[in-house]
């Protein structure tokens, strides 16, 4: 019988490639995504299920439950992945910005979490949540304020539900510093970022998908986090 992994934000960088790995090493793949059509167009050739969501409200996230638990009857992993990023100027506060990053990064998580774990349980053998957290977690940041706390929120949420769904699921967390640069990245930029890291080399997404398949894979791994930043909490 195939099993199902639900991927939120899995339309574009990242989530794109797990969703690409995991469709191709034999699961059924179901990602959330907002706008991203060239990420959908491509896994629906492949078969992923596909669903727009916009979790900036709890009826988005309700919706996106509903959707699961009216398709599918066991779910052998949900991976968090959606996410937004925001940067804060530091002479002008936005009290906007806490509620709306808690929403996503805490609440979206905490709401799926609750609603899917009936088909969590389900899946014969267990199963597995995985929390996409932050590098930024450990270090803070004067610039992305809003967002470092909701995803440090996340990072104990990991703790909690992996005490709560003991034995029968699995919660742990990946914790990656920045993974692909963008286009129009100049290399001055990619550069002054590779320096910031002990490995110094240019990153990818390759080493937080097979991150994701040992956590899948794992037997007695659960309220942990794998760090992948290449020594960047290290680097001087």
């Amino acid at each position: 019988m195939v099993e199902t992994i639900v991927i939120t934000g899995g339309a574009q960088r990242v989530g794109l490639a797990m969703a690409r790995a995991l469709q191709q090493q034999g699961y059924q793949v179901v990602i959330s995504y907002r706008t991203e059509r060239a990420g959908v167009a491509e896994l629906q050739n492949l078969g992923v299920d596909c669903v727009a969501a916009d979790f900036s409200e709890p009826a988005g996230v309700s919706a996106f439950s509903d959707y699961v638990l009216s398709r599918y009857s066991e779910l052998r992993a949900l991976i968090h992945n959606a996410s937004e990023w925001a940067p804060e100027q530091p002479d002008c506060i936005d009290p906007s910005l806490v509620p709306r990053m808690m929403q996503i990064h805490v609440n979206t998580p905490y709401q799926l979490n609750l609603a899917l774990t009936p088909l969590l349980q389900a899946q014969p053998g267990g199963a597995d949540i995985i929390h996409m957290t932050d590098y930024i977690t450990q270090v803070g940041s004067s610039k992305h304020i809003a967002y470092a706390a909701s995803k440090a929120a996340l990072a104990n949420l990991t703790l909690s539900f992996a005490a709560k769904l003991a034995p029968h699921i699995k919660v742990n967390s990946i914790a990656p510093a920045l993974l692909m640069f963008n286009q129009g990245d100049d290399d001055a930029y990619k550069q002054k970022t590779l320096r910031k890291t002990l490995m110094g080399i240019e990153p990818g997404p390759t080493d937080v998908v097979q991150a994701v398949m040992y956590l899948i894979n794992a037997c007695y791994v659960t309220g942990s986090t794998i760090a992948v930043n290449g020594g960047r909490h290290l680097a001087r």
